[in-house]
């Protein structure tokens, strides 16, 4: 560690937008390689609007962790999306690599909003997005 080395803080409006997008999740990296000394995280904050999803994607060779901050969120995985979990504030999930999923919005009156953070960077492959139909209990505000 060098004399020099200091902490970088990305204040509130400041985060670096040029991010991928997955429909109507919307991310935004408060550290990542893009615009601070970081070289193995990508930590950011992941929103969705009330009664909007992400397409179906994933984050490649990216190990994710995530945490509820504020809303009720609902993660689709498995064959055809067939599967899932409900989370709320509060709540943290891991995503392994290359599994393909899809992030909701189950309140069609609130915001939902994630911490998220990825190793090694902010991966994000949008697959074939799918019709919402199948996506059990899901309905857009």
């Amino acid at each position: 560690m060098a004399a020099t080395d200091k902490p970088v803080i990305t204040r509130k409006g400041e985060e670096y937008g040029d991010t991928t997008q997955s429909g109507g999740a919307v991310r935004v990296s408060g550290v990542s390689p893009q615009h601070t000394p970081a070289t193995k995280i990508w930590y950011g904050r992941v929103s969705n609007k009330p009664g909007y999803r992400s397409l179906p994607h994933h984050h490649g060779e990216a190990e994710t962790g995530g945490y509820v901050l504020k809303g009720h969120g609902r993660i689709y995985f498995g064959e055809d999306y067939s599967e899932y979990y409900d989370m709320t504030e509060g709540d943290f999930v891991f995503v392994p690599p290359f599994m393909p999923h899809v992030e909701v919005n189950m309140s069609t009156t609130e915001e939902l909003v994630w911490l998220t953070s990825r190793t090694p960077d902010n991966i994000v492959v949008n697959l074939e997005d799918v019709d919402d139909s199948i996506l059990e209990g899901y309905r857009r505000a």
